[in-house]
């Protein structure tokens, strides 16, 4: 796992192309590779590596060059099929001088070039410089897994990068609002397809190639996931759960390729037991397993974890969470996810990963079976309201729906019957954007219409949140209502978890694995027929069933609890001046994008206890901490959350 960076810079271009440059944009990678580091020059381009040594440790250095001298590739990745891809290359005439899978990336580009990522089979991010023909070649895995982001300036100069640190080191990008990106974020926890919270800065897609020659960039796909119109009745339940089984087994297998020690992050949940027995059968010393909880008895799950660890017999190690702790680290975390911090779990998750990379390089992790096995809550309740809500609509006259709609609003506001009744099918109508992308947001459109004051609003008009969410739904329009679900999620919720993995481990210097996201697992998987997904209460149901014999019932009986963090209530209690400084704060009431008075009323509602906003109360003090360090240009070392602030704090542009 490494991190890189580079520019390239058209014919006639002004712009100068330095070592000083491109090793202060790889410098602000030191943490994705501390293990080494190395630039390639030449005029115009300039390419920069860090790298934190996983396979041949010994060589596999970068910037890595052809034999011939013309190809000059920076990596981020690990390739599991590689030995095989080697020896395919080997009996075509390719000479090796390293073991690492970088090589083999070149070796397969010289051989197939533009469809040389068809045979990866891993997580990867890179580019590739050709020098014979002055083109760039950028690359990123299947399902995302490995950032990159790019920004093409006025003159066609491009600037990429694993963060968006390293772009913005260049000088040459300011750090600027992309304010119509700003309604995205605020209903989704993140902004999808290729924006950024960052004007002039985009990602590459998952799935995806882009080509830049002389100033001009074209963007391929060269992946997607494909659902079946109707499922195969031939085959036996049994046997596709024994496929999985194996499927399975194999990906987990696969990312046990390490010249380095490696272990399982053990949450507790089935996921991650699952990855954790498995590398039971496949290992032949004890698994080291790492958990993270809070001292707060509802957020804390360390008797399932340690289950799990006594069944399987590993190496087991903990960190438990203070508040003060958790918070103190809140802005140099924001710092690393380039963007405000969409979930709660992030932060816990650096600490487990700063623990576990005490004792290994390498970590396994859950993330993926959720979204590919149907394992929120939320897909059940959707389908349901939407069946139901058409049934309603056919047979219940319109003026008696409309009466029915203003008695769920008359409700008391908080009230369980008003917090059910009014996400349902009896308040909302039955299609997707009202009963999945806003009945789940975080500030739905409603919220929003309140929270951002009119003079922010009429910069953004035309700014949708679910333009991305609608656009990924209705290119899986002929699947089944379930997968289309799972195909928007793969796409955009999943992406954000992955990101939130990738940097919360690459802060901690360690590398994190996801087997779930094996992509011929992922495209088995969407094969399935349904109800092996989601079937009657039980999620995950073909993951449960693999299990089974093998987990202990306590967790292949539990149900989804996510990751616990008690935020909400330290927000009620001796942090409450979190909010005070961060949400309804002079700085942050000064920006003019929050209505003040909507603000103190999601506050003083959530204080009072009436009404539980810490979500979003998590994503107005993330936006404030992330505007202050990237716009407002404040070193993170001053800004405190455990404290209030004594004095105000002069900022440098």
């Amino acid at each position: 796992m490494c991190g890189f960076c580079g520019i390239v810079t058209p014919d006639g271009s002004h712009t100068p192309v330095t070592r000083e440059l491109v090793v202060r944009m790889r410098d602000t990678l030191v943490h994705r590779g501390p293990d080494g580091a190395g630039v390639h020059i030449e005029p115009g381009v300039g390419l920069g590596h860090r790298r934190l040594s996983i396979i041949d440790v010994n060589a596999g250095h970068q910037p890595m060059s052809s034999a011939g001298g013309d190809l000059h590739i920076v990596y981020n990745g690990e390739i599991y099929n590689h030995t095989d891809l080697r020896e395919t290359l080997q009996q075509r005439g390719h000479h090796y001088r390293t073991r690492c899978d970088t090589e083999s990336i070149l070796h397969l580009y010289q051989q197939e070039r533009d469809s040389a990522w068809q045979y990866l089979r891993g997580m990867f991010a890179f580019a590739i410089w050709d020098t014979r023909r002055r083109e760039l070649t950028l690359v990123r895995d299947r399902l995302g897994v490995k950032p990159l982001y790019y920004a093409l300036g006025q003159d066609g100069t491009l600037i990429f990068g694993s963060e968006i640190k390293s772009i913005l080191a260049s000088g040459l990008v300011r750090s600027e609002l992309n304010a119509s990106a700003l309604p995205e974020y605020l209903a989704n926890h993140a902004t999808f397809g290729d924006t950024t919270l960052f004007a002039g800065i985009r990602r590459l897609p998952p799935g995806h190639w882009m080509r830049w020659r002389n100033g001009e960039i074209e963007l391929h796909r060269f992946w997607d996931l494909e659902f079946p119109r109707e499922s195969d009745g031939a085959v036996k339940p049994q046997d596709y759960v024994e496929q999985y089984r194996e499927r399975f087994r194999e990906a987990v297998r696969l990312r046990l390729m390490s010249d380095v020690p490696l272990g399982c992050l053990l949450s507790g949940g089935i996921d991650s037991a699952a990855i954790t027995a498995t590398m039971s059968g496949l290992m032949s010393e004890p698994v080291k397993t790492f958990s993270v909880a809070f001292a707060e008895r509802e957020a804390n799950e360390l008797e399932f974890a340690r289950l799990v660890a006594r069944r399987f017999k590993t190496d087991h190690h903990e960190v438990l969470l203070d508040p003060a702790t958790f918070l103190d680290a809140l802005p140099r975390m924001v710092w690393h996810e380039d963007e405000p911090i969409a979930h709660l779990a992030s932060v816990a998750l650096y600490f487990v990963c700063a623990l576990a990379g005490e004792h290994v390089k390498v970590v396994l992790t859950g993330e993926g079976s959720d979204e590919t096995l149907a394992g929120y809550g939320r897909y059940r309740t959707t389908l349901l309201n939407m069946a139901l809500g058409e049934r309603y609509e056919s047979i219940v006259p319109s003026a008696i729906r409309t009466a029915i709609r203003r008695g769920v609003r008359a409700l008391p506001p908080g009230s369980i019957a008003q917090r059910k009744l009014s996400r349902s099918f009896l308040a909302l109508p039955s299609d997707f954007e009202s009963l999945y992308f806003d009945n789940f947001a975080v500030f739905s459109l409603e919220r929003q219409a309140q929270l951002l004051t009119p003079e922010f609003r009429a910069q953004i008009t035309d700014a949708r949140p679910y333009d991305h969410l609608e656009a990924f739904r209705v290119a899986r329009s002929d699947a089944s209502r379930l997968n289309q679900l799972l195909y928007v999620d793969i796409r955009t919720y999943l992406h954000e978890l992955l990101m939130k993995q990738d940097q919360m481990s690459m802060a901690a210097s360690i590398e994190s694995r996801v087997p779930f996201l094996d992509h011929p697992l992922v495209e088995f998987t969407a094969q399935l027929p349904e109800k092996l997904k989601l079937r009657g209460l039980t999620t995950k149901y073909i993951l449960r069933r693999s299990m089974a014999g093998l987990l202990p019932e306590e967790i292949l009986e539990r149900p989804k609890m996510g990751f616990p963090v008690p935020f909400g209530q330290w927000m009620r209690g001796r942090f409450r001046h979190v909010l005070d400084e961060f949400v309804i704060g002079p700085r942050a009431m000064a920006r003019g994008i929050l209505h003040p008075s909507a603000v103190r009323s999601l506050v003083a509602a959530h204080v009072s206890g009436k009404e539980n906003h810490a979500q979003r109360l998590w994503s107005l003090i993330n936006l404030e901490i992330w505007q202050r360090i990237h716009l407002d240009g404040e070193p993170i070392e001053q800004i405190q959350l455990t404290t209030p602030a004594a004095r105000p704090v002069v900022v440098a542009r």
